[in-house]
């Protein structure tokens, strides 16, 4: 027998649907299909040929599955004997074509080293390229291919981009060319180790071994970052990959194809996160903005006056809302401009200028006392005099060695055995008498701050006694 439908079931269904949201419509998903065939041509993949030498051994590759004491003999015995041997290795990745004449944007790290470049086009078309210029900073690569009339991609702005936005990669993961994936938009200006001065796109598009170099696109077809990272604990992915922000590499690709290097500004601070109790200790509303942990001699930043416990609250007006914010701000200002920094000093905000430097190459540039240990009751560690080889070996010219830290306000305030405490609120420490002083007038309740040392970097952490 058919079901029949009443009047108050169909009114009951029909509410229902209204209540769905329109996101789980299929119609509400985005189709790439006429924005990949738009875009395909201008992605390249890009393989690479490299050469190192190496003593040959006398009992060739199965020296390895030797015990170790007979690897070391036989090196010895037949060291500078045997003639070197040539290994060659080869590597894979992905780019895309940013001028018809042949410009090539990439990855540092896909061509580094390289002895042979071949770019195969989507036509399958091969050709050799050069390198004309690489920045290892932002993992960018320019490369040149002797052609003309070649498919160029649409340039977009990083800085327009949303979080939740959908985006997607084309590459050559794991050799597979011209692969699509495509995810949104997780996060932007993201900070990662040894990578200061990019704020990357972090989005949840799959990008494996192979795509690094390859455009990011947005739902405009154009090109918004170059995939550079990934954070993995397998070697593959795991929803969270990293490009290079596209203003960021058309800076670096404008620079390195005009002069073959790259420029950047330079503070010379050395900085550190504001948490909330360091926010009250500076009298800040909220944690925010760069904390000034050390000031490189004879840098800007000294020349302007900057001050160790100084919080860089905005540059040039922009607020600095994590310390992360900082460098990628000096670092995309042009050397030799002038700059303004807002600074919170002794609880006032003041108005430092300054010239910006050129960052350097390399990105960074006492006595023993003979008082007793001290235990530090109050703060729950124990102090000694700073030794004198530690102290000419971070070039300090005073201060006190923890030894021991137990529990208590010193170990909630992250101080660890082998810090150096320098300073505790605004009393210098020199020595273990200066440290007893400075905390018999400590205040309860109120956290204050102290500046540390630790394995040779300036460090500030906010102390706060129970009441």
């Amino acid at each position: 027998m058919p079901h029949r439908i009443t009047p108050l079931f169909a009114l009951a269904f029909l509410l229902v649907s209204a209540c769905v949201p329109a996101q789980q419509s299929g119609g509400q998903l985005p189709d790439f299909t006429g924005l990949v065939e738009e875009n395909a041509d201008v992605v390249v993949n890009i393989s690479t040929t490299s050469t190192s030498s190496r003593g040959a051994t006398p009992f060739g590759g199965q020296m390895e599955q030797l015990p170790e004491f007979f690897q070391e003999f036989f090196k010895d015995r037949f060291r500078g004997q045997m003639p070197e041997r040539q290994r060659e290795h080869q590597s894979m990745g992905s780019g895309f074509i940013v001028s018809s004449d042949g410009y090539i944007l990439t990855n540092n790290h896909v061509v580094e080293n390289a002895d042979e470049i071949i770019v195969r086009m989507n036509d399958r078309r091969e050709m050799e390229a050069e390198v004309v210029g690489a920045d290892a900073r932002s993992d960018i690569a320019v490369l040149k291919v002797d052609a003309e009339g070649l498919p160029t991609a649409k340039i977009g702005s990083s800085s327009d981009l949303s979080v939740g936005e959908w985006v997607f990669a084309i590459g050559s993961p794991f050799g597979f060319d011209y692969t699509v994936t495509s995810g949104i938009v997780s996060a932007k200006g993201r900070s990662l180790p040894r990578d200061n001065y990019i704020p990357f796109i972090q989005s949840d598009v799959a990008i494996n071994p192979g795509n690094s170099g390859g455009p990011l696109f947005n739902m405009e077809g154009e090109v918004i970052g170059v995939n550079s990272q990934i954070y993995t604990r397998s070697g593959g992915f795991m929803g969270v990959s990293f490009a290079i922000p596209m203003d960021v590499a058309m800076d670096v690709f404008d620079q390195l194809r005009n002069k073959g290097s790259v420029t950047r500004g330079w503070l010379g601070v050395m900085i550190q996160e504001v948490n909330r109790d360091l926010a009250e200790t500076f009298g800040l509303e909220r944690p925010y903005g760069a904390l000034v942990a050390d000031v490189v001699p004879d840098s800007p930043a000294a020349e302007a006056g900057l001050q160790q416990g100084d919080v860089i609250l905005a540059f040039n007006g922009e607020e600095i809302t994590r310390s992360s914010d900082l460098p990628p701000k000096v670092g995309q200002a042009d050397v030799g401009s002038e700059a303004e920094l807002t600074v919170m000093r002794g609880g006032e905000r003041i108005q430092v200028p300054f010239t910006v430097g050129e960052l350097p190459e390399d990105g960074q540039q006492a006595q023993q006392q003979s008082a007793e240990p001290d235990t530090g009751n109050r703060l729950g560690l124990r102090v000694e005099p700073l030794p004198e080889q530690l102290a000419r070996q971070w070039d300090l010219d005073g201060g006190v060695l923890v030894t021991e830290v137990g529990r208590g306000p010193a170990r909630q305030a992250g101080i660890r055995r082998n810090d150096v405490i320098r300073k505790i609120g605004n009393q210098g420490v020199t020595g273990v008498e200066e440290f007893r002083e400075a905390v018999s007038g400590l205040p309860a309740g109120k956290p204050v701050a102290v500046t540390l040392i630790r394995q040779g970097s300036p460090r500030i952490v906010a102390l706060r006694l129970p009441e």
